[in-house]
This record gives structure tokens, sequence and C-alpha cells, in this order.
């Protein structure tokens, strides 16, 4: 029962049987209602056409009753006995007393108890053509009367009634054809529908086998056939998880790739760190070359720090548990703080920091991360650009955007490597070498990329081999109006 097919094909069964017996009791109904209509109407053509009869002799003048015996009373005349006689139904008229003037040979053959029930219900059933089913002598009869409203008149009124037991047949007869053939119409669909249900789910079972031989680790550079026979939803579904696992082989790759540069990283610092406390613990090195390897030990400390302190950035970020504290910050004092730490860095990297344009505008954003973000587009520009280069920053605010570039005249990035700068471990200059000057990790960029985004902005890069590079940030700028409170808010990671 823990299938689709077995719980459909139940439902199924379910629904099916439920709307056979809906039809089947309103086609009892209708069936049972239209044959009590038909001898509703047979009895009361009869009614209406014993009552004709003697209206058509009493307009002719002929007499209707004679009164043969004085103890039974005045009776209906043999004229008119001769032509109700061949209506072969129960037939009573009524004289104006109540009492019998007629009674057909149906009636006769009842006895007295069930002749007088019969006169009873005669006397008190409705007279405008509706049916009355009455209980006599164990038979039902449906009974119509008809009155005349002529007060010269010698007759009441006119009753015909018919047995049900034709019209409770066919009742009958049509619940019994029921009770044979809904059970097999039932079992036929179920068997027809469970096979049209494991046909259907057939493709199913195939996605499910390739999914499994896929999705062990080793074979994500597979993909599901695309079935012609499943149909447009099996189809969408394939297609979506194959779309599915190509993003799951490029977040395997991406973190195979990070775990072998994350280790790569730290094998030289910590091989480096080693060696240090090894000679620093050498009984033969003199005071001073102790501390030289100590100055060194402490110094791949530092960058060691620097890189764990990175990847745990990027790993909160990662999961959306990195807090921003938001609040409204002025960017024009912010890029003027930046500047004088970055005028400090070109100085001893004899690289000219200038500012052309500085236009005020607001954020909203976290002041310290943005303080970071823009650091490291600075310090990045200074250590890429060769002595005697510039670096330039521009802080425009246009249209309720603030645009900050920050160019510089470096050594610029290939065309090749330009789509890939923001990736972690990253980099672009091959001459970056961890004993280089410009010794880094390849984190800052993509730390950067993180920052933006949690603001609600875009970063992105102009260069060429040489010529420099352009980084642009843009930020959405805060209506005064508008501008909310401090918060602090868990920001998704970019």
């Amino acid at each position: 029962m823990n299938s689709i097919r077995a719980r459909l094909t139940i439902a199924y069964a379910a629904a099916l049987i439920g709307t056979m017996i809906a039809f089947a009791a309103v086609l009892l109904v209708a069936r049972k209602g239209g044959s009590y209509n038909e001898l509703t109407s047979h009895v009361a053509t009869e009614a209406n056409l014993v009552l004709t009869i003697i209206r058509q002799a009493e307009a002719a003048g002929q007499p209707v009753t004679v009164t043969k015996d004085p103890v039974v009373g005045a009776t209906i005349t043999p004229t008119l006995r001769t032509l109700l006689e061949i209506i072969p139904d129960y037939v009573i008229v009524l004289d104006t007393s109540g009492r019998n003037l007629y009674i057909s040979n149906a009636v006769r053959q009842l006895d007295d108890e069930e002749r007088f029930q019969l006169q009873i219900e005669t006397m008190s059933a409705p007279t405008k053509n509706v049916a009355k089913v009455v209980s006599i002598g164990g038979n039902r009869l449906l009974l119509v009367a008809s009155a005349t409203n002529d007060t010269h008149s010698s007759i009441s009124r006119v009753a015909v009634a018919l047995t049900t037991q034709d019209a409770d047949l066919a009742v009958r007869e049509l619940v019994g054809t029921m009770l044979i053939t809904l059970p097999l119409l039932i079992v036929a669909s179920i068997v027809i529908a469970y096979a049209l249900a494991g046909r259907a789910f057939r493709p199913v079972d195939s996605i499910i086998d390739e999914v499994k031989a896929i999705t062990d680790g080793r074979s994500l550079h597979r993909r599901l056939p695309l079935l012609e026979e499943a149909g447009d939803e099996l189809g969408r579904l394939s297609i979506t998880l194959n779309e599915m696992i190509e993003r799951l082989e490029t977040s395997f790759a991406a973190m195979r790739r990070f775990t072998a540069d994350a280790s790569h990283e730290l094998k030289t610092p910590l091989t480096v760190l080693r060696a240090d406390v090894e000679r620093a613990m050498s009984p033969t090195a003199a005071r001073g070359e102790k501390l030289i390897a100590l100055e060194e030990a402490l110094h791949e400390v530092a960058r060691m720090s620097d890189l764990v302190e990175s990847l745990l950035t990027l790993a909160r970020a990662d999961e959306g548990r990195f807090d921003l504290h938001r609040e409204p910050v002025a960017l024009e004092p912010l890029v003027r703080d930046v500047l004088e730490t970055a005028t400090i860095l070109g100085e001893n990297a004899r690289v000219a920091v200038s500012m052309p344009m500085l236009e005020p505008g607001t954020v909203l954003g976290d002041y310290v991360r943005l303080r970071q973000l823009f650091l490291n587009l600075v310090t990045n520009a200074i250590k890429y650009t060769p002595r005697g280069g510039s670096v330039e920053i521009k802080l425009m605010n246009q249209e309720g955007i603030a645009t900050l570039s920050v160019r510089d005249t470096g050594i610029g990035i290939s065309a090749a490597d330009l789509p890939h700068v923001f990736e972690r471990f990253y980099r672009a200059d091959r001459a970056r070498s961890r004993t280089s000057e410009r010794g880094g990790f390849g984190l800052g960029l993509a730390i950067s990329q993180w920052i933006v985004e949690a603001h609600g902005g875009t970063i992105a890069v102009r260069s060429r081999l040489a010529r420099g590079s352009t980084f642009t940030v843009t930020m959405p700028v805060l209506d005064p109006a508008a501008a909310p409170m401090p918060e602090t808010s868990a920001e998704p990671a970019a």
C-alpha cells in the first residue's frame, strides 16, 4: 500500500464505487418515480373517463341511477354498468351521501372489510388527480379520485385504483440487474486502472533507477534521458532533476576545489611554522636566530588566522547565519576614511591615490562591512599597481543609486580570468604567491561580492592586461524621509 500505484488505484476504486452508488440511487429514484408517474397518469385517465361517461349520460337526460332494492339503495343503471365494466381496475362511484353506486369486479373480489377500507380511502382522497398509495389486503394500490362540481349530479366522486405490483417489479428488476452488473463493472474498472497506473508509472521507475545510479557521488556527470512517452509532467520532472544534478555537480566540484585550495593554503604556512618552531627549539641556534624564527612563525600564525577568519565569514554567509547590523550609513565620511588609509598605503607602495569625485549619499547597511568592502577594493588596487602608478576613487549618486568605482593602472586581468575573479581562492595574477609581496588567499573579492549582494547591490569589474582594472559597486540609496530605525538581520549568502 506504500506505492503510489496502489494508493491511486484505491482512490480510484473508492471514487468509482461512490459514483456508482450515487448513480444507482438516482437511477432507482428516477425509475420508481417514472413508473409511478405512468401509473398515476393511467389511473387518472380512467377516473376522468368514468366521470365523463356519467356526465354525458346526465347531459343527455338519461337516468344514472336506479333503485331495485330498498335495502341496498340506488345503484347505477345497467347501461352505464355495462360501459364501466370494460375498465378492469378498481373502480368506485359514490353518491352524494358517500354510498357506493358502482364497484367494479376487482372491488367485488375483495372482502367486506377491504371494500369498506377502500371506500374510506376514496372518500378521503384528494380530487385533483393527486395519486395516493393505500394498502388494501396486503396489496399496495395507487388510487386517484375525481369529483364532480355539479350540485345537481347524483354522484359525488369517482375513484380508480391500480395495483403498484408492476411498478415495484420494474424497480426490483432494476435493483437485481445493478447488483449483478455493478460489481463486475467495478472489478473490471479497478483491474484496468491498476494496469494503466502501472504503465503510467513505468517511466517513473526508470527515472528512480537512473537517479540511484547517478547519485552515488561518482556519476554526477550523467543525466537523465528525456522520455518522449513520459508526457509533459514527467518530461519537466526529468529536466528539473537534470538541472538539480548539474547544480549538485557544480557544488561538489566547487566543494572539492575549495577543500583542496584551503588545504593547500594551510599546508605551506603550517610547514613554515613547523620549520620555524623547530629552528627556534634547536639547542645550537643563537638567540637572534631564535627570535627571527619566532617572528616568522608569528607572521605565519597571523596569516593563518586571517585565512580562518575569512573562511569562517564565508561559511556563515553561505548558511545565512551572518548578522548585519543595518543602519543608515553616510557614504561620504566612510569613503573619506577609506581614502586616508589608502593614501598611507599608497605612499608606502609609491602609488598615487586620488578621489576626483565625491557625492554624498546614504545607504541602509552595516558600517563595518561596508568599510571592509571598500578597503578590500582599494587595497587590491594598490597591491597590484606597480610603483609610479595611480589609483582613482569615485563616489557618485545618480537617480537613487550610489556608485563607488576604484580604478587602477595596475597589471590588469586577462579576459580568460575575468569571469572567475570573484571565485574563492582564485588568483587572476599568476605571480601572486605566498612568498611574494602580493601574497594573498584569493578570498577578498569573494567576501566583497557577498557584502555587496547582502546590501542589495552589485559589483562588476572591467580590466585588460597591462591596462589596469576598474571595480564598480552599486547600491540603492536610502531615502532620508523613509529612513528606518537600525536593525539587526541575518542576510542570505551571496
